[in-house]
């Protein structure tokens, strides 16, 4: 597996809105997923570093829009997790309304990272927020998260089952990556994505 080493990164800020970000000089990468679903090690994995972002045993710790600058040519963005049950109707509805109001307005972000508990069957709060994004043609991939607990039959079942339950509204199954904070697979393909990406996309186009 080849490397692709990130010589630095630095956070640059948090934000409680969307207007407070940043300048959109630079091209954007957000991760969002449902609480506890391994968001925050992944970050620390694809950036090889172990405390960039904050982990807890407790889920719904991230609640502020966290911009990290990744070798001073693009923005890594933590996004508040949504579905966490334990926050109240007028919390998330307000969570529900910030990460909305940042996937359609920022003008800078060129695609969103959906982190997925590969462990775990489809559930309706991805389906939901998965289909969303499709309406609001918000560009996105799926990352299965925590796929070093499961074997490669396992894994292949897991792309089936998402395929079957998207089917109704998907031609086929999202742009998608399986990855292990543990052991760091899939972190290279995601960081080769961004890259990649960065070539195509001048910085022109958000000034």
């Amino acid at each position: 597996m080849n490397k692709i080493n990130i010589k630095q990164v630095r956070f640059i800020k948090s934000s409680v809105q969307t207007a407070d970000c940043p300048p959109p000089v630079k091209h954007e990468y957000a991760f969002i997923g449902r609480s506890n679903v391994g968001k925050s090690s992944l970050i620390n994995a694809l950036t090889n570093r172990r405390n960039l972002a904050k982990t807890s045993s407790s889920p719904g710790k991230t609640r502020l829009i966290n911009h990290f600058l990744v070798d001073d040519a693009w923005y890594l963005v933590d996004l508040p997790g949504y579905g966490f049950a334990k926050r109240s109707k007028t919390e998330r509805k307000a969570f529900e309304q910030l990460i909305t109001e940042y996937v359609t307005k920022r003008e800078n972000l060129v695609c969103l990272f959906v982190l997925i508990d590969s462990r775990i069957p489809p559930q309706e709060k991805d389906l939901v927020f998965i289909n969303n994004l499709g309406e609001l043609q918000v560009p996105f991939y799926l990352v299965f998260t925590k796929a070093d607990k499961l074997s490669a039959t396992k894994k292949m079942a897991l792309i089936n089952d998402y395929s079957d339950v998207l089917k109704d509204r998907w031609d086929s199954l999202p742009p998608h990556f399986i990855t292990s904070a543990k052991s760091k697979e899939g972190c290279v393909d995601i960081l080769k994505e961004i890259r990649r990406l960065n070539g195509e996309l001048p910085v022109e186009k958000f000034l």
